[in-house]
């Protein structure tokens, strides 16, 4: 087993919404899963209320905080685990940094392409700190199988890649208007949420990106809200035609209006040998045509994929949600320790920024993507 830390590192947690349980529940089991010393949860930071000492509660977090300055002044603190609404991901993110302390920051990684150059350059003048961003789909066993597929050639070279994540979490007209609905506060919309999420993938099964060539569309105009209709300012949804850096070529589309589709991260690469499918909805299995054959051979995931064994040694037993994120806090760890470097960090974060800002500002025409360099993790 890959090393862990044989000293307990220091946590703090700042939100406790959906992303903030997950990270809650990773802190808590990656040392039980994995082994190695078990992190002390000593910080919960959130808004002031009996919500907060619950949740502190609950997971075994030492106290809980109404201000998230309290998790950079800590000096107990090592890590800071950061699950809160877009806008405050740059500012938390940096101080951070800037106290000497490791970051595990929700996706997006910013609001605007800006924030996150800035961001990353500062995590490039603190070596000494880790950062990673909750790519959490990458860590799936199904997924990671496939990567391994695809480099060891067993569907020859990648011609294609056909992609899309759509949701309907939005498709009510009726949904009340929300800070994930403006620039200010959510910045960009279906391609922030969820396209980010399918750009992770495809950079990590098709290497880098050269151009897009994008549109997008805000299917509801305007929200209901106390004070009267309110605009949506950023897309509900974007499609894309995509050119990579070895010549293949791919489309995407994402949408958060998408009636019926609840978590349909799906996706296909094409190649010279054959075609694999995953679809994130049934992320327990893999789909597998080989030249030669007639139709797909249905690969369930089990103890052979990586990182399966350590929650259950059956196959065919499947592996959850909340599994991916103790895997990435594992990695995290590892890094911290000197281990395998845990990606994306803000510097991998930056190239998928990068590719979802082209895409929002394209409007149907080619945009070129500035910086080309992605190294899998």
């Amino acid at each position: 087993m890959l090393q862990m830390p044989d000293k307990p590192l220091g946590v703090a947690l700042i939100g406790t919404g959906f992303m903030g349980k997950c990270h809650a529940m990773a802190w808590r089991n990656v040392a039980t899963v994995f082994g190695g010393a078990h992190p002390r949860l000593e910080l919960l930071c959130d808004a002031p209320g009996e919500r907060a000492q619950a949740f502190a509660a609950q997971f075994g977090f030492a106290r809980a905080e109404a201000g998230w300055q309290a998790a950079i002044a800590d000096p107990a603190v090592d890590v800071v685990s950061i699950t809160t609404p877009n806008g405050l991901h740059r500012p938390m993110a940096e101080a951070a940094l800037r106290a000497g302390k490791h970051v595990w920051l929700e996706k997006p990684m910013a609001l605007t392409l800006s924030d996150a150059l800035a961001m990353a350059d500062l995590a490039a003048d603190h070596p000494g700190q880790i950062t990673l961003l909750g790519y959490n789909y990458l860590r799936s066993p199904a997924f990671q199988a496939a990567r391994n597929m695809i480099s060891e050639g067993v569907i020859g070279r990648p011609l294609a890649f056909r992609g899309v994540y759509d949701e309907d979490y939005s498709a009510d007209p009726e949904l009340p208007w929300s800070w994930r609905m403006t620039h200010e506060a959510g910045g960009l919309g279906a391609l922030g949420d969820l396209g980010c999420h399918l750009v992770s993938q495809m950079l990590e099964l098709m290497g880098p990106v050269s151009e897009v060539t994008a549109m997008t569309q805000i299917a509801v105009p305007q929200r209901p809200s106390p004070e009267g209709p309110r605009a949506v300012e950023n897309e509900d949804s974007a499609l894309a035609l995509i050119r990579f850096a070895s010549g293949a070529q791919g489309s995407f589309a994402t949408s958060r209006v998408a009636r019926g589709r609840k978590c349909r991260l799906q996706w296909e690469v094409h190649g010279s040998e054959g075609t694999l499918v995953f679809d994130q909805e049934n992320m327990n299995e893999l789909w597998l045509h080989r030249a030669g054959e007639q139709g797909f051979t249905r690969h369930l995931t089990g103890p052979q994929q990586p990182d399966f064994a350590e929650f259950c040694p059956a196959p065919g037993h499947n592996f959850g949600f909340n599994e991916q994120k103790v895997i990435e806090a594992r990695d995290l760890l590892r890094a911290i320790s000197g281990g395998p470097e845990a990606g994306p960090d803000f510097a991998q974060g930056l190239i998928i920024e990068r590719i979802i800002h082209a895409m929002a500002e394209s409007n149907g025409r080619p945009v070129r993507i500035e910086e080309k360099t992605y190294e899998t993790a």
